[in-house]
């Protein structure tokens, strides 16, 4: 299968998913092969990173040192997201599910881009001046269900319970607070 194919039936999966279809699961490629070429979801989906530190900075300010900051968000980004792929191989064989790990990791990087672009679409309210109470209920809406996403692609492409599940989503979203709570520790925030 090649790059463009494994775009394509990526990303066709995570949609799949995203509504609640376990029949996206047909089209994941969990081979070797598979599982390497759904690491251009990080490349997918860093533009949805950068569009998320934009729009903070337009509802705020844009810092002195903004190049700095975008810098330290990509690295962190991808030691963010690299980490939890290496963290998840060792955690996954205790759910008793190591044999899915590479379609989970197949699963979970495709589905990466549909729940960032998500974040990024829940922010729109905000940045057309919309009333608080819709823009807060927009990314409330928009966060939930990316992290829906997530927890039911996780059950799914693993095969195992919405507990061991729910596990993986928290170890995931507490690596992205923790490098979160570093970056600003580093920024002086």
């Amino acid at each position: 299968m090649s790059v463009a194919n494994s775009f394509g039936s990526g990303l066709y999966a995570a949609f799949l998913l995203a509504r609640g279809r376990s029949e996206g699961m047909h089209y994941v490629q969990a081979d070797a092969a598979g599982v390497q070429r759904s690491f251009w979801a990080m490349a997918v989906s860093a533009p949805a990173i950068v569009c998320l530190r934009l729009i903070v900075w337009l509802q705020d300010i844009i810092p002195a040192n903004a190049g700095h900051v975008l810098a330290l968000d990509m690295m962190s980004y991808v030691v963010g997201w690299l980490g939890f792929v290496v963290l998840s191989f060792y955690i996954v064989p205790l759910f008793n599910a190591g044999a899915h790990w590479g379609r989970f990791i197949v699963v979970w990087n495709w589905c990466n881009v549909v729940e960032n672009m998500l974040l990024v679409v829940g922010c729109i309210p905000g940045l057309l001046h919309a009333p608080p109470v819709i823009d807060e209920a927009s990314q409330i809406i928009t966060t939930g269900w990316a992290l829906w996403i997530e927890w039911y692609a996780t059950r799914v492409s693993l095969s195992t319970s919405g507990l061991a599940a729910a596990a993986l989503v928290i170890l995931d979203q507490m690596i992205g607070l923790m490098l979160a709570g570093l970056n600003a520790t580093l920024l002086g925030h």
